[in-house]
């Protein structure tokens, strides 16, 4: 057995070595690339057999169909890496794809097979050759890329790869003809795989193009839409004064909450001052209450006239016409258990009824429970158990022009406003590697340590770099 550190000894190398005519190689990896075939295209000419298992579910037949539309257009980076991984961008960029994607295609015809795992089983990644009498095994190999077998650093500090002779390569293809012939874990896409790589060479009409760039702009926010939490247009808020009165990024912003509220119970909107957080705030406002859903504003006493004003029957109301009729209460009055406030009787108030609440200057809500030394509930706390936990689920829109002081705790505070504080909802929500209270504590280390670097070195890309999920 010898160690490749893939810089002074690299799979390629090796590989090249290896590789002869007849052999059969086998991979079993999260993405292939075509320019990984380029590097070793005189060699993987020459074999048999080349067999390749996609360790996650890739072009399976349960996913086209989901997604089925006029012009497929892959999602997964495992899927785009036919045409060259994030760290292929200097191959992809000296104008050749389009040859070695038609050499590629013609070779997969001729000599390759692929299969991938329909299961969310994890899968390590190997690879096999078989010449002769001499059988190789290299492990682990993430992807068959050019970062992989060692023609490309990408971002690895490191990438020590185990190359095994026999016995010990044995196993190795043992599992793979396992694997390779279990029916109910392994689905070919060959065909799939052609399809894809043909795409590269292929003459494109305009419109493909078109659809193609208008889904790399926005594909992020494709990944959030669905019928469910759409805005609902039967209800009439594009009509009112107010959605009328808003300029294209507030109406934008508002469409954009309201999926937020729907799908997550949350959302902060931080505009900067000036960008008219208030209005885009009332367009949502006017949406639940269309809905016929009871909306209470929370917000600091100073800015009591201003909502009131845009719910009551004044001569300076310019959205009088809309006749909301949303209660505004004050931060402080959650301290309180009795006497009036805006006209509310608050011993009589029922503040788990509201189906929306909108927090104004939510910043003030950042400290969370249990941060003052007192032993009565702060008001974060009563927020929670009165208006958010209990009586009917309440969705939160917060207004924050600066939702983060100097902790990533002051954001994360906020957020458990919506979700109830139980952060576990939220993580199978969310879908992430990590739990969301790891996330935050990483991204304060992270944050702490990027304080400290030099100032030509503290860039909002340098940060980002670290920052997780």
């Amino acid at each position: 057995m010898k160690i490749l550190d893939n810089i002074n000894d690299t799979v390629r190398d090796d590989l090249k070595i290896e590789i002869k005519r007849g052999s059969k190689v086998s991979v079993a990896a999260a993405c292939f690339s075509m320019y990984a075939y380029q590097e070793l295209k005189k060699q993987l000419e020459s074999v048999d057999e080349f067999r390749f298992i996609f360790t996650s579910p890739t072009f399976v037949k349960e996913k086209a169909e989901k997604q089925k539309r006029e012009f497929y257009i892959p999602r997964l980076s495992r899927e785009t890496s036919l045409y060259g991984t994030e760290f292929e961008i200097k191959l992809r960029n000296e104008m050749t794809q389009r040859a070695i994607a038609k050499e590629c295609a013609d070779w997969i015809r001729r000599k390759a097979q692929f299969k991938s795992n329909t299961t969310k089983e994890n899968m390590m990644g190997f690879l096999t050759v078989d010449a002769d009498k001499a059988q190789t095994a290299y492990t682990p190999i993430f992807g068959f890329t050019t970062v992989d077998i060692g023609c490309e650093r990408g971002n690895n500090t490191y990438n020590m790869v185990n190359c095994m002779e026999a016995p010990y390569s044995h196993q190795y293809m043992e599992l793979f003809e396992q694997l390779w012939n279990d029916r109910e874990k392994m689905q070919d896409v060959t065909d799939v795989v052609i399809e894809n790589v043909s795409t590269a060479y292929e003459e494109n009409s305009p419109e493909l193009i078109y659809f193609m760039t208008l889904y790399h702009v926005f594909s992020e926010f494709l990944d959030d839409i669905s019928d469910d939490v759409l805005p609902n247009e039967a209800t009439g808020f594009k009509q009112s004064k107010i959605w009328n009165m808003l300029y294209d990024f507030q109406k934008d912003a508002a469409l954009a909450i309201i999926n937020k509220l729907e799908k997550y119970n949350g959302c902060i909107l931080a505009d900067s001052v000036g960008l008219g957080k208030t209005f885009t705030a009332l367009a949502v406002v006017k949406y639940y209450e269309n809905r016929n859903k009871s909306v209470l504003v929370l917000c600091p006493k100073k800015l009591a006239e201003n909502w009131n004003t845009y719910k009551d029957n004044y001569v300076n109301n310019p959205i009088a016409s809309d006749r909301l009729n949303y209660d505004v209460l004050f931060h402080t009055d959650l301290s309180r258990d009795k006497g009036t406030s805006n006209g509310l009787d608050l011993n009589r108030l029922n503040w788990g009824n509201y189906d929306l609440i909108v927090i104004d200057e939510s910043h003030n809500f950042r400290n969370g429970i249990g941060t003052h030394s007192n032993t009565h509930e702060n008001r974060y706390q009563k927020l929670m158990e009165m208006a958010i936990r209990s009586g009917v689920k309440t969705k939160v829109l917060m207004l924050s022009a600066t939702p983060v002081n100097n902790r990533f705790v002051d954001l994360k505070n906020q957020l458990a406003i919506a979700y109830e504080g139980d952060s576990e909802y939220m993580d199978e929500r969310l879908n992430t590697k990590k739990s969301l209270d790891d996330i935050f504590k990483q991204a304060q280390s992270a944050f702490n340590s990027w304080c400290k670097l030099d100032p030509e070195k503290r860039t909002t890309d340098e940060l980002l770099r670290t920052l997780d999920d």
